[in-house]
């Protein structure tokens, strides 16, 4: 993989070329910032920026007022190429706080290992209504220790109104949810991206984690997707890298509360 050239691909096709993330939600392009606006419920903040040392104090200044005046708590996804380079520092000037540093992680398709299945006694379900959703978000509470609202929200949106981008899974011991997850497809790239993959506790370090990261990368594969993209943790970094993903930047996001 040239991962340069992959890492330019990503840039254009996901955050200049941003596309909303629901039904509900829109892309704002406003001088060199490109933002998402949705409901209080979905996910509001910036996907890209083209700013310089002059005028990215006045930039942050102007989205703080737009978020600040809808009542929109909203994150600015900063990567560690942006521009300029203290735009970090300047954020937390600003009264943004960091969130934990992730790894942008990309592979191709064709080069990934997809042999892994789950392990005895665990079955993948898809997840296509209300019922399944509910059971995602189970798990995502009991894995990460956050409310699930939101992810609810978005996720029903989205397979409500636009199905053909989203691919959900639960992976169950008996009835039990014990790990879900799910990939976006951006209509017109050649990326698809994986998000939320979370296992219980007590059912971690068993391979299920694994697991559906090949059922969602076979499912982008018969979809024609080139590319999955993973913003990984430290904790599932080395799983991906084994099952052939490449890091190659970092992303922080950086959150306001109005």
């Amino acid at each position: 993989m040239d991962q340069a050239a992959v890492l330019a691909l990503f840039d254009r096709d996901l955050r200049e070329g941003a596309q909303p993330d629901g039904p509900d939600a829109r892309i704002e392009r406003v001088g060199k910032v490109i933002r998402q606006v949705a409901p209080a419920q979905g996910w509001n903040g910036v996907v890209w920026s083209d700013l310089d040392e002059a005028g990215a104090d006045a930039a942050i200044a102007d989205q703080v007022a737009h978020y600040t005046g809808l009542g929109h708590e909203f994150e600015w996804k900063l990567y560690r190429h942006d521009r300029p380079v203290d735009l970090g520092q300047r954020l937390r000037a600003a009264g943004f706080t960091p969130e934990p540093e992730e790894t942008l992680m990309i592979g191709e398709v064709a080069d990934l290992i997809l042999d892994a299945e789950p392990p005895e006694g665990i079955r993948v379900l898809p997840v296509t209504d209300r019922a399944g959703v509910d059971l995602v978000a189970d798990v995502h509470e009991k894995a990460f220790g956050t409310d699930a609202s939101r992810l609810r929200h978005q996720l029903l949106a989205r397979l409500t109104g636009d199905p053909d981008t989203v691919v959900a899974v639960v992976a169950l011991a008996g009835d039990t949810p014990v790990s879900a997850a799910r990939m976006e497809l951006v209509p017109g790239t050649r990326f698809a991206g994986l998000w939320g993959g979370g296992t219980v506790e007590d059912w971690r370090g068993r391979g299920i984690y694994r697991a559906l990261v090949a059922h969602r990368a076979r499912a982008a594969m018969d979809r024609g997707y080139r590319y999955l993209q993973v913003d990984a943790s430290s904790q599932s970094r080395p799983i991906l890298e084994r099952l052939g993903f490449h890091a190659l930047t970092t992303t922080t996001p950086y959150v306001y509360v109005p």
